[in-house]
């Protein structure tokens, strides 16, 4: 494969302000509202869909320190027997969904650890919590366990019992190679810890191995960039994820950049987008791939990442963990954000279901369209299949519009994005959004 098309990236963007821009739903979470949760209940008393598969999500919400970038709900001062407690009751959320009927007797297609941390917890609580949950929904049937790591938290005992637990796709969250970019931006790990990491890995053969970077990082420059990305190639692994870095509202360097005490320079959009291309333009001349608007993969054939392309699809998700968001039979929920409510309902035998919202055939369509064309391309023939709908006719006005900006083609009925269409493709998404969402706070 030749190195990618450079992008084009126009008239200079603004520095990185305040909000969010990755899509990772639709219709936006701000409009999920907890007099909807009677939607959710019905839902999960009916019999399972026939034509979903079923992912679970175990939310580990522990992390050596916070980045001043986390927007996420994890926990920096818990102890060995406050994990425990919350072990037990990830554990006893997943027992009880095994029990209602549109869950009992399914077998999931994957299970995906995140965080925060899943490397933060120790292996004992690591393995009690996968027999807990293993006893309630068996994992027989799965195609992909994927889970998240913090480099600094392993040690070869931890790498492990990761691997004994089934995991198949290690994913190490590296984000940069260099200490004062780490140190800046409050990542808990430095450089050393990522090579003292990296035998104990290889060791114990995972069968695909990520590595994430954060392109646009405070105290990125051009030089360290190009050192970052040759020591990702330097290590070939199976594939490689690039993010831009956003500061949605309830981050460190969001408060900072509000109250005005921030005193260092962000990157600017058509910098991140740069440095994006040229680590997709390197990662191209070692031979790997576009899997998506952020991942290259080294072997297309055998590299899949299942939890991305059956959420992306419309799977069944389960969220366990405090604050997780979940979608079942066409309803989307999540639950409590609260360690003590989480924990407290849970010791009553419920589940902790904070708010929800059912959603539409239309809006189901337009989830599905967006997140998938994150992979640079739709598949016209699977929307006609599924939802009967001919995309190119149904969403002509936004296609064309997009087409004419130069961010995809419209090349005999194939729908693409242009390299600049897919280096910004989380803020091209909100112009198919109906109406009803556009403008709104998308959390």
């Amino acid at each position: 494969m030749s190195a990618p098309e450079p992008a084009t990236t126009g008239a200079a963007s603004p520095e990185t302000g305040v909000g969010s821009v990755f899509v990772s739903n639709y219709p936006p979470f701000s409009a999920w509202r907890p007099e909807h949760l009677p939607a959710i209940r019905e839902a999960l008393a009916a019999p399972p869909r026939g034509d979903a598969d079923l992912g679970l999500y175990l939310h580990i919400p522990f992390c050596r320190k916070r980045c001043k970038f986390c927007y996420f709900r994890v926990y920096t001062d818990k102890n060995a027997d406050e994990i425990g407690a919350y072990v037990d009751a990830l554990g006893r959320e997943i027992e009880i969904y095994s029990g209602e009927p549109a869950i009992a007797g399914r077998r999931p297609t994957f299970v995906y650890f995140g965080g925060g941390t899943p490397s933060y917890i120790s292996p004992r609580h690591l393995r009690r919590l996968v027999a807990r949950a293993r006893a309630a929904i068996p994992w027989d049937a799965v195609e992909e366990v994927s889970f998240e790591c913090e480099p600094g938290t392993l040690t070869e005992a931890r790498v492990e019992a990761i691997r004994e637990v089934g995991v198949t796709r290690l994913s190490l969250g590296i984000e940069n190679f260099d200490d004062e970019i780490l140190r800046a931006n409050g990542r808990a790990h430095v450089s050393k810890e990522i090579e003292r990491c990296l035998p104990w890995i290889a060791a114990a053969g995972f069968a695909q191995l990520n590595i994430d970077l954060i392109a646009g990082m405070v105290g990125e420059r051009w030089a360290t960039w190009r050192e970052t990305v040759a020591r990702t190639v330097d290590l070939m692994p199976d594939s490689v994820t690039v993010y831009q870095m956003e500061l949605p509202f309830n981050t460190r360097f969001s408060g900072r950049i509000l109250d005005g005490s921030l005193d260092v320079p962000l990157a600017t959009w058509d910098e991140k987008r740069a440095w994006h291309d040229y680590a997709f333009a390197e990662l191209a001349k070692a031979g790997y791939e576009v899997s998506s608007a952020y991942t290259m993969v080294r072997s297309p054939a055998t590299t899949r990442f299942v939890y991305r392309d059956s959420v992306w699809r419309g799977c069944d998700l389960l969220g366990t963990g405090v604050a997780s968001f979940s979608h079942l039979a066409g309803v989307h929920f999540q639950n409590v954000d609260g360690w003590g409510e989480y924990l407290a309902t849970l010791g009553e035998g419920r589940l902790p279901l904070a708010r929800a919202l059912p959603v539409s055939d239309r809006e189901r369509l337009v989830r599905e369209l967006i997140l998938q064309l994150k992979r640079g391309s739709l598949d016209d023939a699977y929307f006609a299949r599924k939802f009967g709908v001919d995309v190119a006719v149904e969403f002509a006005e936004e296609l064309a519009e997009l087409a004419g900006r130069g961010m995809m083609t419209l090349d005999g009925g194939a729908i693409r994005l242009t390299r600049a269409g897919l280096l910004r493709v989380d803020s091209l998404l909100p112009t198919f959004y109906d109406e009803a969402f556009r403008g709104a706070r998308y959390t």
